[in-house]
C-alpha cells in the first residue's frame, strides 16, 4: 500500500493568513508553484491560494493585491488527507472535490502536498485516466 508521505512533496511552505495576495503571488514565482497552503498564527491549515484565485477573485473583482490579504480570499473548511492514508484515499478525496492539491498533514502540521504531478509519476495510466477524468469533467448542462 502507497501512503500520502511517499507521494507528497516535501517541504511545503505556507502563505500566512495577513500576508497580501502580493506577497502570495511573488512566492509562488518564487518557488514556481501555482498554489500555496494558508496558515494561521497557529501554523496550521486554513485554506489553499491558488494563482486563479488571485487573478479571478481579486484582481478581477477590483481588488488590491497590495493591500488584500490571503484570509481573505480563504473560504470554507480545508481539504486535507493524514500522512498515513494510502494513496487510493487521497486520490479519491481529490476526485470527491475536484481539487488538483491536496495538503498532507501529521499531527494536525502541514507536511507536504499532493499534486497533479505526483499522481501522474506514482500511479497507474488507468488511475491516472480516472483521475483526470473525474477532476476534469465538465458539470452538466442545464437544460
Amino acid at each position: 500500500m502507497t501512503s500520502a508521505r511517499e507521494i507528497m512533496h516535501q517541504g511545503v511552505e505556507c502563505i500566512k493568513e495577513d500576508e497580501t495576495l502580493a506577497a502570495a503571488a511573488g512566492r509562488m514565482r518564487e518557488l514556481q508553484v501555482g498554489a500555496l497552503p494558508i496558515c494561521g498564527s497557529d501554523e496550521r491549515l486554513h485554506g489553499i491560494l491558488t494563482d486563479r484565485d488571485i487573478v479571478v477573485r481579486a484582481i478581477a473583482e477590483g481588488r488590491d493585491p497590495q493591500t488584500t490579504t490571503a484570509r481573505e480570499l480563504a473560504q470554507g473548511t480545508p481539504i486535507w488527507v493524514e500522512a498515513d492514508a494510502d494513496l487510493d484515499q487521497a486520490m479519491q478525496m481529490m476526485t470527491d472535490h475536484k481539487i488538483r492539491r491536496l495538503p498532507v498533514l501529521e499531527q494536525h502540521r502541514l507536511v507536504g502536498m499532493i499534486s497533479e504531478a505526483d499522481v501522474a509519476r506514482n500511479c497507474s495510466p488507468q488511475q491516472v485516466a480516472t483521475f483526470t477524468s473525474a477532476i476534469y469533467a465538465a458539470p452538466p448542462t442545464r437544460v
